[in-house]
């Protein structure tokens, strides 16, 4: 198939930028939603859904999630996805194993678990005293919550629901083993088939790079990632483009994708499926998008959380929310030249009055602050 990189791009728009629909058809749609606990002005998966779902407020995910039929896990990252595929990845064998002693501290928790049901971490700490245990980064954490975070990754506890943020756990009922290697693979298949269902389409580069990041999700088949990709370039629709090679699902046309409404802007989420793969965010848009709410202040070009801004399938710069004192505040910096269009102007206030509504605050009010363009030089 021909294709130049225009097509690519506004079919990777088109499909992914699809419109409103209900909770249920817009996780069909997207079947994987990447998680993050800043709130900038809201958490990632609520930045992400709220152009996706009809009616969406901040919060709304973790308020419905025991409705939704949906897991939280490990993926190619942490996130949300439907049971079925969160099925695909267990029993998850985790190369690092547990002491005698630690299993044991698990076992002991778990029977507590299914005799309430379902449990804060703060009612485990209170019962088992675990004390404190250092962290990734250096800090002091709960041994109580890290235990638990590791049965939940094991596979041996789910998300129930959160309270005010903070995971409340129940268990699970053991996993079924995997047939034979056949079934293996089929799996390994499907995982690789929703990585592209989100994240399509795809550079050969960021396809090797998603399969391997499949690692967090099913660790026990490392051995099976090379296979997994090798299959997928011989399954998948594809073309060559911009110097390289293109994957997306098999039935998808993207020379029929139609171009996006022209009088819209959308801010995306640093996480959202347009934005996350930044080798292929700068070969669409020519500008690279870094996030840098980790990066020390004095070094961030675009902001603590700069939230890519959509316009006519150019993202043309950014913009950081913040909410000060119920009032809404808006730093807008642009990768190029700073357009003021009326239709640009216009289409940028209607995305604020949604961002607004979407943060539940009122009467609208916000203050817009031009920033500096270092994207540009």
């Amino acid at each position: 198939m021909n294709l130049d990189l225009a097509s690519l791009r506004r079919h990777a728009i088109a499909r992914t930028l699809f419109a409103p629909t209900d909770f249920a058809d817009a996780l069909a749609h997207m079947p994987f939603v990447q998680a993050d606990p800043l709130r900038a002005p809201a958490r990632a998966q609520d930045l992400t859904l709220r152009h996706r779902v009809a009616g969406y407020l901040a919060g709304d995910l973790e308020r419905r999630y025991p409705e939704l039929g949906i897991e939280e896990d490990f993926f190619v990252n942490y996130g949300f996805l439907g049971a079925h595929h969160h099925a695909l990845m267990h029993p998850r064998k985790v190369r690092r194993r547990w002491s005698k002693a630690r299993r044991a501290k698990a076992e002991v928790v778990l029977a507590f678990v299914r005799e309430r049901g379902a449990v804060h971490p703060r009612e485990v700490d209170e019962q088992f005293d675990h004390g404190k245990v250092t962290n990734w980064f250096g800090g002091s954490g709960k041994a109580s919550t890290e235990l638990l975070d590791g049965m939940h990754y094991r596979g041996l506890l789910r998300v129930a629901r959160r309270d005010a943020g903070t995971r409340v756990y129940a268990a699970r009922a053991p996993w079924p083993v995997p047939a034979d290697r056949a079934e293996i693979r089929a799996r390994m298949d499907a995982m690789v088939d929703l990585v592209v269902a989100v994240y399509a389409p795809l550079p050969a580069a960021t396809l090797r790079q998603l399969i391997n990041r499949l690692q967090w999700a099913a660790p026990q088949w490392a051995a099976e990632r090379a296979g997994a990709f090798a299959r997928a370039t011989r399954r998948l629709a594809h073309a060559h483009a911009d110097g390289t090679d293109w994957y997306w699902p098999a039935g998808e046309d993207p020379a029929a994708a139609r171009a996006v409404d022209a009088d819209r802007t959308w801010l995306l989420a640093p996480f959202d499926p347009l934005v996350w793969d930044r080798l292929r965010f700068e070969r669409f848009w020519g500008w690279p998008y870094r996030f840098e709410a980790y990066t020390p202040a004095a070094r961030r070009r675009l902001g603590h959380y700069a939230l890519p801004l959509l316009w006519r399938e150019q993202v043309v710069g950014w913009s950081n929310v913040s909410v000060e004192a119920g009032a809404m505040r808006v730093e807008v910096g642009f990768a190029g030249p700073r357009i003021d269009e009326p239709a640009f102007v216009r289409a940028l206030d209607d995305e604020l009055h949604r961002m607004h509504r979407f943060l539940g605050l009122a009467p609208f009010a916000a203050e817009r602050v031009a920033a500096e363009n270092p994207a540009a030089t």
